[in-house]
């Protein structure tokens, strides 16, 4: 039967996995088995290879994060197109409910429930429960907390589930700006996916330092802001409020002596969380929000014996680790790395000497090349490559060659102009070039060999299948005028999925042709993905942090870039755009002669 199948990607498993996870959880099944597959999942999600060899040979076990269990799990499910576990679940929980876990106010428990005692499972039966009243009578809801879930509902259609990075970004750092120089702060810290710099966010998570007598009037002023639309709840410690965008925010008040452990626990991700308590186990310790402990004899917490808990760094090193910067923290290796090295060598915002990728009005640019130059300059950067769109992209005012022409001589008279003024700047001349659906470029090679550098990207014919969408991508990839990939899987986070690749392939061949492959760090896109890091890293990939920004406010979009750069690994070598003008051009050259 296994000939008659297609063989499943790593995405393909990855996403059954998740799926068991989803359902496990709306089952209440036992937490740490349904963490395995969720940490499985991601495990897989973002492995370097293909699974295929290790499934051949049955070996699936020697990757990390994948048990005995889970692996039998996935070889039924290559061999058969069912996984067990995943139908067993099916059937006891609607896959329809898992959209309810995102609704304020309800719990897994109580959506069993619903489902149980009215035998709905979709998001518009739910809402004509709640129109009928039906759903108040259930015991253990109420008035008040139905009418909480209707407008978590409202609000989920209103807005997207997750956010973009930037988005989360404004809203912490507005409300961190109101409550930081408030009475009794003595540490206020992002937490959660947003310190983490994910690519895109939930709720958003605040935490503070605080003594007792000081919580009231911080939630106070917390539940207050101008910001806030709705108080969603308020605790002894915790208060949550939704903002005018639509975004959970969750503040919590901890003990100044617990903020430490606080910091790291809520922080995650959650696979850190559960590598790092399991390295306390192994050690005698027990290790939660509120601290590092001991042990007693019978293998349980004893709250009496506190080993450290007011400072993250400290948690870390009674632990026999170095501290761990919050975006590397996905249990994807970084206990072994920071067991044995006290820094992992990381791209910074500093590093960042000059702005590739970016429009100008001579193609959907909002302003000319001397203003994008002109905010360069501005913001301390020392070169702009201006990469208009090529001809093909006719809808966004692609170059002919004809324009691409008049281009260069605008940018060589700015060139000369910044010379003769003393102004150590350079501006490059680039494009973003279509790679035809056959991958080739957008010009002839004698056009082609008029630029400083060529980003090439797809922007039509994204849904490809994956084996044409590769042959077209290594071909431009091969291309000895193509200095980098931009973009490369097309996705637009929480409104356009990715195009069909198989990325570890693709990044090993790019590699291995010297041809880097942009981060693009629009907060719309964000790709290549940080959890190709390790891949990266492993073949010494090329890339380069660029905001593809059609505005001046567009450029310092770089910043997004940069941290997801840091989440995936990547050190200031391997970031063309940390070199000088100079070196740039160096590389480009290279990059060229070496597939010439």
């Amino acid at each position: 039967q296994r000939d008659l199948l297609p063989m499943p990607t790593n995405r393909d498993i990855a996403d059954q996995l998740d799926l068991v996870y989803q359902l496990m959880q709306l089952a209440g099944e036992n937490r740490f088995k349904a963490i395995a597959f969720d940490r499985a999942s991601q495990t897989i999600r973002g492995f370097e290879e293909d699974l295929g060899t290790y499934i051949e040979e049955k070996r699936l076990t020697d990757i990390k994060g994948i048990g005995k269990s889970i692996a039998n799990d996935i070889y039924t499910y290559v061999e058969t197109g069912y996984m067990p576990v995943l139908e067993a679940f099916k059937e006891k929980v609607p896959v329809g409910l898992i959209q309810w876990l995102d609704i304020s106010g309800l719990g897994p428990k109580n959506i069993v429930k619903i489902h149980q005692q009215f035998g709905i499972s979709t998001l518009d039966e739910l809402k004509e429960c709640i129109d009928r009243g039906d759903l108040a009578e259930l015991p253990g809801l109420g008035a008040k907390s139905v009418e909480k879930i209707k407008k978590s509902i409202a609000w989920m259609e209103q807005f997207e589930e997750r956010c973009h990075l930037n988005e989360a970004d404004e809203i912490a750092h507005e409300l961190i700006q109101s409550l930081q120089d408030l009475p009794g702060v003595k540490a206020i810290e992002v937490a959660g996916s947003l310190r983490r710099s994910k690519e895109t966010i939930g709720d958003i998570d605040i935490l503070i330092a605080a003594d007792k007598a000081h919580i009231d009037p911080i939630f106070d002023s917390f539940t207050s802001h101008e910001r806030v639309v709705e108080i969603l709840g308020r605790g002894e410690t915790k208060s949550s409020v939704r903002s005018k965008e639509g975004r959970q925010v969750d503040l919590r008040i901890v003990d100044p002596e617990s903020f430490g452990a606080a910091l790291m626990y809520f922080t995650g991700s959650k696979e850190h969380n559960v590598a790092m308590r399991s390295r306390a186990r192994e050690r005698g310790l027990s290790l939660n929000e509120y601290g590092l402990f001991k042990l007693n004899n019978e293998g349980e917490t004893d709250w009496e014996a506190k080993i450290s808990s007011d400072k993250e760094s400290s948690i870390y090193k009674d632990l026999g680790l170095y501290w761990i910067p919050p975006e590397l923290r996905e249990d994807r290796g970084e206990l072994d790395w920071f067991s044995e090295h006290e820094h992992m060598p990381l791209i910074k915002q500093e590093h960042i000497r000059g702005v590739i990728h970016a429009h100008s009005t001579w193609s959907d640019g909002k302003y000319s090349i001397q203003e994008m130059a002109e905010a360069c300059i501005a913001r301390g950067y020392e070169y702009l490559g201006i990469t208009d769109h090529s001809k093909t992209a006719g809808y966004a005012g692609g170059l002919s060659v004809d324009r691409v022409l008049a281009q260069w001589k605008e940018i060589e008279n700015l060139n000369a102009h910044y010379a003769a003024e003393g102004v150590d700047f350079v501006i490059f001349k680039g494009i973003e070039s279509d790679i035809l659906g056959n991958g080739d470029l957008d010009y002839p090679a004698d056009i082609l060999a008029g630029f400083d550098f060529i980003v090439a990207s797809v922007h039509q014919q994204l849904d490809m299948p994956l084996e044409a969408m590769m042959d077209r991508f290594k071909q431009a990839i091969e291309n000895p005028f193509t200095t980098m990939i931009g973009h490369p899987t097309g996705r637009l986070l929480l409104k356009r999925g990715e195009s069909a690749l198989d990325m570890n392939a693709l990044i090993e061949h790019a590699a291995e042709q010297q041809t880097a492959i942009e981060i693009n760090a629009s907060p719309w896109r964000l790709d290549l993905d940080w959890t190709w890091g390790n891949k990266a890293k492993q073949t010494g990939l090329f890339t380069s942090v660029n905001p593809d920004a059609h505005s001046i406010d567009g450029i310092d979009d770089i910043q997004y870039g940069v941290r997801l750069a840091r989440k995936a690994k990547f050190d200031q070598p391997r970031v063309l755009n940390s070199l000088s003008a100079k070196d740039f051009l160096s590389w480009a050259k290279a990059s060229y002669e070496s597939k010439s």
